[in-house]
């Protein structure tokens, strides 16, 4: 057996290596050198601005996410005044959202980004470069359930319990009825992969102006279209969206984003960091906030200044006559505050800049973009239960890590994986407490579910994992000792969880939103400029990428 402490913290080696083997499973080894290129981070911003090169130049940052904190912090090396401007009070890192249910930090739940995938080479260089520890969040075969069409079957290798318990339920066509599981599930996600070359399959992690025409199709269709196309079923893609619940609740979503994280292999080999996911963004925090930080190889001297304000929300940008930018903000005791800056990164949702006071409009199209790229709401539930129920059935064997999906609102519960490395006698038990997401829904159902008020929500959530998990009704009443729940698009300062382009929206948009604003002195940063809608990757990748074109227009 593999000793499973080999794989924590991976070595880059070590990522590229697990990468390798999940690219050679799926036919693909060819993509391997393409796929680390295009997700490693971008040139060093000191490749095109020399260290301390924009001393007394003043940047502000709109967010303190990922794509802000990145920002900031590259900026940092040229020297600069930065100042970064976060509308919440009580924490940084945007849709990087870590909830302690005790004092003490061992039991908590992620609403926001939970995986690191080995591929995602940016998050990667941040996570080593502040020394954060990171643990294996991905197991094999877990035993998960499936329940869909009121039906509890288990998760095997080969899908067999799918094609036996589930196939019978839908009407499918002989031939659906006769291709297994695995086999179904790779046509309809991945086969088209491989009918595109390698050097194409390289358009699927990149913003372009335009795409090659073997992949517009992909790009101008929406993931039900192209499996329409591809001879399936009705019946076939409604058990396709059941059992992949994510996958299901983005069928109007281009097919472009569905092909992107098959390409990089996205849910392969997945990690998580270790303690929580807000230990990032709060390295950031302490890096840019220490005035001689251990993170630079520059000089300290060369080393430029970054304020991090909380609480300040910014509602209106404006272009001055003497080509600065001038934003308008709220502190938690004053309102309509005013402040000038030679640049600006707008490192915010679209779904949120949409409510800003912008003069002059930006370009027409830039526009569009922010008032009809495409955000999926989401909803996470976590639950604190004294018992872990849910490793406890022993016919199967443990459910430990993994998650089950379900056709019900609540769609996808996932289980801690803290007992993946545990051994009997280390004493991890079901018996000690843990927490689960008991709800990881997107789309309409985390509008549905999100609508109820809140006690009718937990209450609606729990009845639901009792159900997908055979328990009698109130079974749960005994065991949740803690519950919370985030609703995306009640989040005031997010309106929304992440972007998914529809059909059409990459080829309009995409291009676009990368360009400056107000004469290159406006520049934008966030997953939903990225390749990597969803991602920390895309967050960061953004972040260091509008840092990179704001040090070179800085010259021109």
């Amino acid at each position: 057996m593999t000793n499973i402490h080999t794989f924590m913290n991976p070595t880059d080696t070590q990522r590229y290596q697990m990468l390798s083997n999940s690219l050679k499973g799926a036919g693909r080894s060819e993509d391997l050198y393409n796929i680390i290129e295009l997700l490693n981070p971008p040139p060093d911003i000191n490749t095109y601005i020399e260290p301390g090169g924009l001393k007394k130049v003043r940047i502000g940052i709109i967010g303190a996410g990922l794509a802000g904190l990145a920002a900031a912090f590259e900026l940092r090396k040229t020297g600069a005044d930065i100042t970064v401007f976060e509308a919440n009070e009580e924490r940084i890192g945007g849709r990087v959202y870590t909830y302690y249910f005790d004092r003490s930090r061992n039991y908590y739940g992620e609403f926001g980004a939970m995986r690191i995938p080995v591929s995602h080479g940016t998050t990667w260089h941040y996570i080593n470069l502040f020394n954060l520890m990171t643990v294996p969040s991905s197991q094999g075969m877990p035993n998960n359930f499936i329940y869909v069409h009121n039906t509890r079957t288990r998760k095997d290798p080969e899908g067999a319990n799918i094609m036996e318990y589930l196939y019978p339920l839908y009407n499918l066509t002989p031939a659906e009825r006769n291709t297994p599981w695995n086999q179904l599930n790779d046509y309809a996600f991945s086969s088209l992969l491989k009918e595109l070359s390698p050097d194409t399959r390289k358009e699927l992690l990149q913003i372009l102006p335009y795409y090659s025409p073997q992949i517009l199709p992909y790009i101008n269709q929406s993931v039900r279209q192209i499996l329409e196309d591809l001879g399936l079923s009705q019946d076939a893609i409604t058990l396709l969206a059941s059992v992949n619940s994510l996958t299901g609740d983005t069928l109007a979503a281009n097919y472009f984003e569905t092909l992107s994280e098959e390409y990089s292999m996205d849910y392969a080999n997945v990690y998580r960091i270790s303690g929580g996911m807000e230990y990032l963004p709060y390295a950031f925090y302490n890096s840019l906030t220490n005035l001689t930080p251990d993170e630079y190889t520059i000089s300290k001297e060369d080393l430029g200044n970054c304020q991090v304000n909380m609480g300040y929300y910014v509602n209106g940008i404006y272009q001055l006559e003497d080509n600065k930018v001038l934003l308008r903000y709220n502190t938690p005791g004053l309102r309509n505050q005013t402040e000038e800056f030679d640049y600006i990164i707008c490192a915010i949702p679209f779904s949120l800049l949409r409510t800003f006071d912008i003069k002059p409009f930006f370009t027409n199209q830039k526009m569009q973009a922010i008032r009809e790229l495409n955000y999926y709401n989401s909803l996470k539930a976590s639950f604190l239960s004294k018992r872990r129920f849910w490793e406890e059935d022993t016919d199967y064997g443990r459910m430990n890590g993994g998650f089950s999906a379900t056709d019900l609102p609540i769609r996808t519960i996932f289980y801690p994986t803290d007992h993946l490395a545990c051994l009997e006698e280390w004493g991890c038990t079901p018996n000690e407490p843990g927490v689960f997401t008991a709800s990881y829904n997107i789309g309409l159902d985390a509008v549905r579910v999100g609508a109820f008020p809140e006690e009718q929500r937990f209450s609606y959530i729990k009845r639901n994992v009792e159900e997908v998990h055979g328990l009698p009704e109130d079974y749960l009443n005994r065991l949740i000792t803690g519950h919370k729940t985030v609703n995306w698009n009640e989040e005031p300062f997010a309106k929304g969880a992440f972007a998914t382009n529809l059909p059409g929206q990459l080829l309009n948009f995409g291009y676009d939103m990368l360009l400056p604003e107000y004469n290159n002195r406006v520049f934008f940063a966030g997953e939903h400029t990225s390749s990597k809608h969803g991602w920390m990757q895309g967050a960061l990748y953004s972040g260091m990428f509008a840092a990179n074109c704001l040090a070179y227009n800085s010259y021109q």
